[in-house]
């Protein structure tokens, strides 16, 4: 093992005579600075491989001795050591590396949610049960996902009226998913039955400006202030039409693996969660907009 992460450390050029220097059981608070400093570089490598567990816990393993035969037991015991010592002196070089795994582990999972995005464009941006802003036949597509209780998802409503108003060329498509509880789950329900009489944005405007307490009154005086026909509001909400889109909007949002709400998705370049500013929206659809 201790060959391969020389090797990985060193790119086959000419290596350390790392059994020699371990034999003399170098201390390490006299190391000289080139072989603490390659001894550092050498750590970000190998925890970034998933290499410094097995050296720290396994080194007595039979994968280890098949890899490390020529070496004596207290000969690997010291590089355990001057292992250990190096991260106790220098700790950043853990945290690094355990940032840089996070880091990989973002990137290939937004990468794998751009993937199916492009899939399947038409379900996220085709649907016929979600509201348009903006232009219907503009061709620069945005998604967002967004919970009508979540305070972030209420406060950017004005930045997207700006951003639409900005912008002629855009279409953006808000997909309404309770996952804030039970409150949520009335709320979209009563957003996609004001759909159902054409007035999906003043009904959801008033409902989500309204700070009083939720339930059914608080989305009957809404719908009122809204001039839809209450009674059948509340009749729709319980709708398969209602729960079926509520139903697929949600399966989307767990296909991208969504954590929070609002959540945007600009065309199939990037996904952008949390109340991110209008400037930051603005910038996006510049970028989706200078490659087309």
């Amino acid at each position: 093992m201790v060959f391969l992460w020389i090797n990985l450390l060193y790119g086959g050029q000419q290596q350390p005579n790392l059994a020699v220097m371990t034999a003399r059981a170098i201390p390490f608070q006299f190391m000289d600075k080139d072989t603490m400093q390659n001894l550092k570089s050498f750590f970000r490598l190998t925890v970034s491989a998933g290499a410094l567990a097995t050296a720290l816990f396994c080194a007595d393993s039979a994968p280890v001795r098949a890899a490390d035969s020529s070496f004596t037991p207290a000969q690997r015991a010291e590089i355990v050591n001057i292992m250990r010592n190096a991260l106790k002196t220098d700790p950043t070089i853990l945290s690094d590396a355990i940032a840089s795994l996070q880091n990989q582990a973002a990137a290939q999972k937004n990468a794998s949610a751009l993937d199916l995005v492009r899939h399947n464009k038409p379900l996220f941006g085709g649907s016929s049960t979600d509201v348009v802003l903006g232009n219907p036949q503009g061709s620069l597509n945005v998604v967002e996902f967004y919970d009508p209780r979540c305070p972030y998802c209420r406060k950017v409503l004005d930045d997207l009226d700006a951003l639409v108003a900005a912008e002629p060329d855009l279409r953006l498509v808000e997909k309404v998913i309770p996952v804030l509880g039970a409150n949520s789950t009335l709320d979209a329900q009563a957003i996609m039955a004001a759909g159902l009489q054409g007035k999906y944005i003043p009904f959801q405007k008033i409902l989500m400006a309204d700070s009083s307490a939720p339930g059914m009154d608080r989305i009957r005086n809404a719908a009122h202030q809204a001039g839809l026909d209450t009674d059948k509001l509340v009749k729709d909400m319980k709708s398969s039409a209602v729960t079926t889109a509520l139903a697929k909007n949600v399966a989307l949002a767990r296909s991208i693996n969504l954590e929070g709400t609002p959540t945007f998705i600009i065309g199939d370049q990037a996904i952008i969660p949390g109340a991110v500013s209008l400037s930051e929206l603005k910038t996006a659809v510049d970028k989706l907009k200078s490659s087309h």
